[in-house]
């Protein structure tokens, strides 16, 4: 869900980067793994117009979000990622998590991981992007988180490969 090419996130998600990444040890662990990339996907921001209410989860806005909804309900486990922007989750990952309304009473029994990267060294910056993440499993029936990764002090995308949440994330992926 990061917006530059290639990003941080997307270095410790992708089975694409170095070997040490959440996908690659799902992957060598034996799951099946798809990885969105929300700054390659038109998710517009929710209305408020609960039209989704009255038509049973579908939402107005016609954009990517229906088939993010599809492979929600659809997986066991959500990995939720985003750098911090200001104490919170990047636009995009809002949007999405906004967007869910359209069928959060169909998103049941997940499991979820937490992954945020930040400039500073402080787990406390990102205090408010995991309360974030944690606001979205509540309201999901059934929702249970199993790990959090806490990418510190990396502010450009190659910085992230000598850092520890490279290791820990590859290591969460091969324990799913």
């Amino acid at each position: 869900s990061f917006p530059s090419s290639p990003g941080i996130i997307e270095l410790i998600l992708s089975s694409l980067s170095p070997p040490q990444s959440f996908a690659r040890g799902a992957e060598e662990s034996g799951h099946q793994v798809e990885t969105i990339f929300l700054r390659d996907k038109k998710i517009g921001f929710c209305l408020a117009c609960y039209h989704c209410k009255k038509s049973g989860g579908i939402c107005i806005i016609k954009d990517d979000m229906a088939d993010i909804l599809d492979k929600m309900n659809a997986a066991d486990v959500l990995v939720m990622a985003s750098p911090v922007y200001f104490y919170s989750v990047d636009a995009q990952m809002k949007a999405l998590i906004d967007r869910t309304v359209a069928q959060w009473l169909t998103i049941k029994n997940k499991e979820f991981y937490y992954i945020m990267t930040a400039a500073e060294e402080s787990d406390t910056v990102m205090d408010c992007t995991l309360e974030c993440f944690r606001g979205l499993a509540k309201c999901l029936e059934g929702s249970v988180e199993r790990g959090v990764i806490y990418g510190k002090g990396v502010y450009g995308a190659g910085e992230i490969e000598s850092k520890p949440a490279m290791r820990e994330a590859y290591d969460m992926g091969r324990k799913v």
